[in-house]
């Protein structure tokens, strides 16, 4: 009989971002983290993210699919919405691991509103 194999980082990271738990976010998320959002030209450490995922304006997020991930990285996508009444998002995700931990997190998005429209049809 095959083992069951442990949670994927992404599923790991998701499954808290989603239930609101910082403690097992802390856990997730390598001390040395950056992320570099899409937006504001900023750079965010750990402690700010943790900050922002307890806040009362957490992002939600659905249809989160795991496009890769191995030991080093993974790319995930998820269509995010904002509480600051913003236009919900398309977000990709890249992520580098370390030690079993997301190291370093970027995104890049397309905004999603009722007079978007794709390209092409």
């Amino acid at each position: 009989m095959a083992l069951a194999a442990p949670m994927s980082i992404i599923a790991a990271y998701n499954e808290a971002w989603d239930n609101g738990d910082v403690d097992a976010l802390a856990n997730i998320i390598h001390d040395d983290c950056v992320f570099n959002p899409h937006v504001g030209g900023i750079t965010m450490s750990k402690s700010d993210i943790l900050g922002f995922a307890g806040g009362d304006s957490t992002p939600t997020s659905e249809h989160n699919r795991i496009l890769f991930e191995n030991d080093e990285v993974g790319v995930a996508h998820s269509i995010v919405h904002f509480a600051n009444d913003s236009d919900s998002e398309a977000v990709m995700s890249f992520m580098r691991f370390k030690d079993g931990q997301i190291i370093l997190m970027e995104t890049g998005a397309t905004p999603l509103s009722d007079d978007y429209q794709l390209v092409g049809q």
